[in-house]
């Protein structure tokens, strides 16, 4: 039977039945939020003859009314021809080769091809899904159905100012929902990171997990030992990042994750009381501080996260600084932690109890007391004065990396004048 005699259809075309309309979707250009490289990129890529959207979390931001971080492009057209369109432009990856467009200030545009699943069709009913190759091509509708979650699976089109959406994201949106794009289960063993994905939507958006994600969630928790260390360490440090670090732990707590990923922890908050919540309100304080300055340094962060089942290992040690290496040993296996933020989490662990917090102490001015300040602050609120040695201290420390591999002390060239106070008279003149 040709197409032409095909009895007709009770469900609309897809081109006729997904694309939403601006006075559906809310999302209006002119006023500020889109960044004007990513549309640029688009613009240039359709004008050459390729389809080319924005496409993910900067659409499920923009529907959501936030500000995107990041804008990222997806297209038909090849990274080659990515590349041969944009000289300042470089393809990365081998698992999932992709473009950076790059602009001025350092400023990437993600730009991918369209995917489509690299298994379809095959039977794989068994318990190895893992996708380690993801450079198969495709269509835009398939790129949209291979995603994650159907927040995440819209596409916006610039130049016709509408929303593709195949994946029905556009209700899960309204609701608020973290959804899996078809069987949760597949999809977590397919890349068992997603389960930290969804607890950072959850948490970070202020969304519900549906019932049946949270289900598999649970049941996959411990696929997420087989997923390769480096990602789970970053997607970890991205729930202490975002501004909800409490209900990222909290999530991941009562759904059994911390569990896989840092028994050492979900131990020690199991013995806690039940009137404890000094942990949570250390995340609480985390949250506050990167709502209103921004994220804290990475070593300062696992430092807070992790202070209780650390600060429980040195309890009684001489060395405290070799005490809390050895209680991270555990953790450096299963997470891959750099050894320079470890480094800096055992130097801030030593100088807590030799912290002061007066205003003048040349040490709690120094990057390994600001730090230590940091984990105090989150763990005690404003720390009481207390006698310091501080040549002792910024001696142990005066060659210790922070997270970003620089000495925790730096070595002084020269005396400083004392910091005034806000609000403090001037020295006389």
């Amino acid at each position: 039977m040709s197409d032409a005699e095909a009895p007709p259809s009770s469900a609309p075309p897809r081109s006729r039945r997904h694309p939403v309309p601006p006075a559906e979707h809310g999302i209006d250009l002119d006023d500020g939020r889109l960044d004007e490289d990513a549309a640029r990129v688009v613009r240039r890529l359709a004008r050459l003859g390729h389809e080319a959207y924005l496409v993910g979390g900067c659409v499920r931001d923009l529907l959501l009314g936030a500000t995107p971080k990041d804008f990222d492009v997806a297209t038909s057209a090849r990274p080659e021809e990515v590349r041969r369109a944009f000289r300042n432009s470089r393809i990365i990856g081998r698992r999932f080769r992709l473009v950076h467009v790059v602009f001025g200030g350092g400023k990437v545009i993600e730009t991918a091809t369209f995917r489509r699943d690299p298994h379809e069709g095959e039977d794989r009913s068994g318990d190895d899904l893992l996708i380690r190759n993801d450079n198969v091509f495709g269509d835009a509708n398939e790129d949209a159905e291979r995603r994650d979650f159907t927040i995440n699976g819209l596409f916006y089109d610039v130049e016709r100012r509408c929303v593709l959406d195949w994946v029905d994201g556009m209700p899960d949106i309204e609701r608020r929902t973290v959804r899996t794009i078809g069987d949760p289960v597949k999809r977590f063993r397919e890349d068992p990171v997603r389960v930290l994905r969804a607890i950072k939507f959850s948490a970070r958006l202020d969304c519900a997990i549906h019932p049946d994600v949270y289900d598999a969630m649970v049941l996959c928790r411990g696929a997420l030992a087989m997923a390769a260390r480096p990602r789970v360490f970053e997607e970890l440090l991205r729930l202490m990042r975002g501004g909800a670090s409490h209900r990222s732990m909290w999530l991941a707590w009562e759904l059994g994750v911390l569990d896989i990923l840092l028994p050492e922890l979900a131990a020690w908050l199991s013995d806690q009381a039940e009137d404890d919540s000094s942990f949570w309100r250390a995340l609480d304080t985390v949250d506050r501080i990167t709502l209103e300055q921004g994220p804290l340094d990475d070593t300062v962060l696992l430092a807070v996260l992790l202070h209780g089942p650390i600060r429980e290992g040195c309890s009684g040690a001489r060395d405290r600084i070799e005490a809390a290496r050895e209680a991270f040993e555990p953790i450096v296996e299963r997470l891959n932690v750099p050894r320079r933020i470890v480094d800096g989490i055992a130097r801030i662990e030593a100088a807590l109890p030799k912290l002061t917090a007066g205003a003048g102490s040349r040490f709690a001015r120094s990057p390994l007391g600001a730090a230590a300040s940091q984990v105090r602050e989150a763990w005690e609120g404003e720390p009481p004065e207390a006698e310091v040695d501080e040549a002792e201290v910024e001696s142990e420390a005066a060659s210790e990396p922070d997270a970003s591999g620089e000495p925790l002390v730096a070595r002084r060239k020269r005396r400083r004048r004392p910091r005034r106070r806000p609000g403090a008279a001037a020295p006389p003149a």
